[in-house]
């Protein structure tokens, strides 16, 4: 969907709960930790921020942005909800600037959209973006995991080791939020065995939505299951210092993400973004105001 253009005149909704997603081939009670069983349209921990914080608005505005961010990639807010500005400056105690600035960031990088007289609200998640950077993060990451097979040292494979582990207690609990971060945390660590953390960074920047995307696949049954093998498969060939093999095996794993792509659209329609005009973007935006029961063009 093509995003419209910032407005500097942001306005506030309140917040309401929507239907939740359909993860991929879960179960219907949905496991633990999965989108299904988020609560959205309400102020997260993260959100109620003690009222005693610093008002200087560029603290201020990296910490609100940086919780709000968490919570749109990780689908505690999902696309289309409406975000209410003041709503979130009165949890923290603030007034608008930090949270218009945290909000216009946001926008920047396509997480929030901003219809003027209509309000600010969750993207969806853009499906023709992500096989491109998919294959962006595949590139740079079979280039760190070359780099790495050639050099790893005991210390960086046992570390790598003790990620692993922390993903297998993860799928043990069921919980899908701290295999995420392990999940994370292996990549990253081979990035920094490679010698090259910046590569990393690179990559979180350019994978903001595929991680929303991904979290509709973990409760997809043997999901993880297969992920963590996956991962053995790498580190034994980073371990056995086969650059070939690190580079295929890492391959093979990311290759598994472009699969599940439209199987993943498919159960979760209204998660995703097809391209569509900006007339087609107001009239979603109008429809939706209607449904809640809204006048359009007035927040």
């Amino acid at each position: 969907m093509k995003r419209p253009t910032a407005s500097r005149k942001l306005s506030s909704r309140k917040a309401k709960p929507r239907r939740r997603p359909q993860p991929l081939q879960a179960s219907p009670a949905g496991p633990r930790g999965s989108p299904r069983g988020l609560v959205t349209g309400k102020l997260t921990s993260a959100e109620q921020g003690p009222k005693s914080r610093s008002k200087r608005a560029g603290p201020l505005s990296a910490t609100i942005y940086a919780d709000l961010r968490q919570q749109l990639v990780s689908l505690q807010r999902l696309p289309d909800e409406p975000v209410s500005e003041s709503e979130i400056a009165e949890a923290y105690g603030v007034s608008r600037t930090p949270v218009r600035e945290a909000i216009l960031k946001l926008a920047d990088e396509g997480l929030l959209e901003i219809f003027p007289q209509s309000g600010i609200f969750v993207s969806r998640i853009p499906i023709a973006e992500l096989p491109e950077a998919i294959l962006v993060r595949r590139a740079l990451e079979e280039t760190t995991a070359r780099i790495a097979a050639s050099q790893a040292t005991a210390s960086q494979l046992l570390a790598l080791q003790s990620v692993l582990q922390s993903q297998r207690e993860a799928e043990a609990a069921d919980d899908h939020d701290a295999f995420h971060r392990a999940d994370e945390a292996f990549h990253a660590t081979i990035a920094e065995v490679a010698g090259y953390p910046g590569i990393w960074t690179l990559i979180q920047q350019v994978k903001i939505h595929v991680d929303r995307y991904r979290r509709l696949t973990l409760p997809q049954p043997g999901r993880i299951t297969r992920a963590i093998a996956e991962h053995e498969t790498i580190l034994a060939a980073i371990a056995a210092h086969d650059p070939a093999q690190a580079v295929a095996a890492i391959g093979d794993h990311l290759e598994r993400l472009l699969a599940d792509i439209s199987a993943t659209q498919e159960l979760n329609p209204d998660l995703f973004a097809i391209a569509e005009s900006k007339a087609g973007a107001d009239r979603r935006v109008t429809d939706q105001q209607k449904q809640r029961g809204r006048k359009p063009g007035r927040v």
